[in-house]
């Protein structure tokens, strides 16, 4: 039967690839289940007592979001984004083959949003100040810190500023956007090294109280783990976050990263690859460290924080946990959900009411707490 079914799902994708509409908006799940069936990503529960099979399934793209969003949601997953690189410079290879195709990007979507973007240094770390054509009177005196995702390798350099460019031209802030050093040459601590930095340099020039921090899925996680350093370190916390789909929890545990494996259309599983990036980033370190994974660690104290998820993302379940633990530590957090979506999906298309909804209310949290 799991034959039957993974070559069923092959026919399906080449009868899609021929331009039929009615299959193709089920294709790309369709042959996602096909896939759990035949991989791995529900083993390791399997054995647990009380785990469930779950039989192989077509999942639809649901008509309860826009028509761009339901584009984005029909993508199938991309099976080479699970391959591991062997050697340094397979990593580097694969890095600056996504930094290239990302950067081609950037100019059209500046354009776009009327943002501009400018390289410079703080604390001796490369960042971009990212900026809009038209900044409110109320932001003026307020910042937005950008930490990017890109599972703790991907988005060097001008690559990694795409998010920030979003936040700049939908939510009319100013944006830090931290060029942080990633692995394979600069593993932990660099990259949280780098982020401390260049929040302590811009506590100089501008009140904690009117900066804000934000990131999504390793930037999300990065956010948090530079407030807990910040604490450690005596620094004043910001006046808010917004870690977007947060990796909290760099150890296999959380529901949906099994529930969702394969469903998820961006991460697929965290297993192979997204293992082996925590692997190279921890170099060596307890991946339970709280500066690895901070739903370990001390958020008493933290600002107001509002995170952010789909409900197909393989990271739905770190996102809930973080937030419950904010909650439970007595911070002001709330969690925002969208309908159908996988990783970071509300950052995909900029035309999608979705992605500029999603920003208007950072945004508007934003406005809430920063200055109070």
């Amino acid at each position: 039967m799991r034959r039957f079914n993974f070559s069923l799902a092959i026919l399906l994708f080449v009868w899609a690839a021929a331009g039929f509409a009615p299959i193709e908006r089920m294709v790309g799940v369709t042959f996602i289940a096909s896939a759990q069936a035949q991989g791995q990503p529900a083993a390791a529960q399997q054995a647990l007592p009380g785990a469930r099979e779950v039989p192989s399934r077509a999942i639809p793209v649901p008509d309860t979001v826009s028509p761009q969003m339901q584009a984005v949601i029909a993508r199938p997953f991309d099976p080479s984004f699970n391959l591991v690189p062997q050697t340094t410079a397979e990593w580097k290879a694969r890095v600056e083959k996504v930094a290239l195709a990302t950067v081609a990007g950037l100019p059209k979507l500046r354009e776009a949003l009327g943002v501009t973007v400018q390289p410079t240094t703080m604390a001796g770390v490369k960042v971009f100040i990212v900026t809009p054509k038209a900044v409110a009177p109320r932001n003026r005196d307020r910042v937005l810190m950008h930490l990017h995702g890109g599972v703790r390798v991907f988005g060097p350099g001008e690559s990694g500023t795409r998010e920030a460019i979003l936040m700049a031209g939908f939510g009319g802030f100013k944006v830090i956007s931290v060029d942080y050093r990633m692995p394979p040459d600069f593993p932990f601590p660099a990259a949280l090294d780098d982020a401390v930095a260049v929040y302590r340099n811009l506590l100089q020039t501008t009140d904690a109280k009117n900066v804000g921090i934000f990131g999504a899925s390793a930037g999300g996680s990065l956010t948090i783990t530079t407030l807990l350093r910040a604490k450690m370190e005596g620094l004043p916390m910001p006046g808010a976050i917004a870690p977007g789909t947060p990796t909290v929890d760099l150890t296999k545990t959380g529901d949906t990263l099994f529930t969702n494996a394969m469903v998820d259309s961006v991460l697929g599983t965290q297993d192979g690859f997204i293992r082996a990036t925590a692997l190279l980033y921890a170099n060596g370190r307890d991946l339970k460290d709280p500066l690895l994974s901070p739903i370990y660690g001390d958020v008493q104290g933290f600002p107001p924080a509002i995170l952010t998820s789909g409900t197909r993302d393989l990271y739905l379940s770190n996102t809930v946990r973080m937030h419950r633990k904010l909650r439970a530590a007595g911070v002001e957090a709330v969690l925002q959900m969208w309908e159908g979506q996988s990783h970071v999906q509300y950052m995909s298309d900029i035309t999608a009411p979705e992605v500029k909804e999603y920003h208007n209310e950072v945004a508007r949290f934003f406005d809430l707490h920063l200055g109070r």
